[in-house]
C-alpha cells in the first residue's frame, strides 16, 4: 500500500496521467472515496496518458461510457446508482472485466464481490485542504505499478 497526499487538483492530474502511463491492457482500477474527492478528475487524467481526447464525463446516470479511440480501450464505470452487484452483469461487466481493455470503477465497493481478486485500488479521501491517495495492489502485475511510481 502507498499513501499519497494530493495538495490540490494538479496533483491529482499528474498523479493520474503517471498512473495511466503504467497501466497495461486489461487492467482493472478500482475507485473509492468521498463525493467530489476527485475520481473523476483521476479518470480524465489516466484517459489523457491513454491518448484519449474525447470529453471523459462521469456515467452516473448510464452506468458505463466506452472511449475506444486512444492507445487502449477505456471502460469507465460509475455504479453508484447500484442496489445489487448482480445488477453489472445485465450490462455486460463481466465481458468488460475480461476484455483487452481498461476498466475504471468509481465506487467500487459496492460490486466489491464480483471484482477480479487481482486490481488496482485507490480510495481518495478528504484531508485538511488536500486528499489522501491510498493505492493497494491486489496481484503482482499492479504491485509493480505501485512500485514503479517513484513519488
Amino acid at each position: 500500500m502507498k499513501k499519497i497526499f494530493l495538495e490540490n487538483e494538479e496533483s491529482t492530474k499528474k498523479i493520474g496521467e503517471i498512473i495511466g502511463e503504467k497501466l497495461f491492457n486489461g487492467a482493472i482500477l478500482c475507485l473509492n472515496g468521498d463525493l467530489g474527492a476527485g475520481k473523476t478528475t483521476l479518470t480524465k487524467s489516466i484517459a489523457k496518458a491513454l491518448r484519449i481526447d474525447e470529453d471523459i464525463t462521469s456515467p452516473t446516470f448510464t452506468i458505463v461510457n466506452e472511449y475506444t479511440e486512444g492507445s487502449i480501450p477505456l471502460y469507465h464505470f460509475d455504479v453508484y446508482r447500484i442496489v445489487e452487484a448482480d445488477e453489472m452483469y445485465d450490462i455486460g461487466f463481466d465481458e468488460y472485466i475480461n476484455s483487452d481493455g481498461i476498466c475504471i470503477i468509481e465506487w467500487s465497493s459496492i460490486i466489491r464481490d464480483i471484482l477480479p481478486k487481482e486490481r488496482l485500488e485507490i480510495n481518495l479521501n478528504y484531508s485538511g485542504m488536500g486528499r489522501e491517495m491510498e493505492i493497494i495492489s491486489y496481484g503482482d502485475k499492479y504491485k509493480k505499478i505501485v512500485e514503479e511510481m517513484n513519488i
